[in-house]
């Protein structure tokens, strides 16, 4: 009853909380440093594709006390001559460029979106 009551429970609890965030972030770091890391060894390649999915993703960062900060992540599925397809994050300012159905030529480095011109 005394192991309950004299604080080992609650201080076993926090350091066991603690490693768990702490790992959890270490994880994190690692897995984007890794997909860092292939996409520079990866080639640039060109390649026909089409536009065939637009969307976006709108989250929030900070706290109550510190006021949010909103952010919008932009994505476009390209479907390539093969019919695979790839969602890529782009920049909102190509974005807005793109239409479902633009055909074209996709650039891309592993998952970076490198630019995508417009067949006319």
């Amino acid at each position: 009853m005394g192991f309950f009551f004299d604080g080992s429970l609650f201080f076993v609890m926090f350091y066991l909380i603690f490693f768990l965030v702490l790992a959890t972030f270490v994880v994190t770091a690692v897995r984007g440093i890794a997909q860092w890391s292939r996409n520079n060894a990866s080639p640039l390649l060109t390649v026909p594709a089409r536009v065939v999915a637009k969307r976006t993703r709108v989250g929030r960062n900070g706290t109550h006390n510190t006021g949010y900060h909103t952010y919008t992540r932009y994505y476009a599925t390209f479907q390539v001559e093969s019919g695979d397809r790839m969602e890529l994050n782009l920049p909102g300012e190509e974005y807005g460029l793109l239409v479902e159905g633009d055909e074209g030529t996709l650039s891309f480095q592993g998952t970076r979106y490198k630019g995508f011109e417009r067949r006319h």
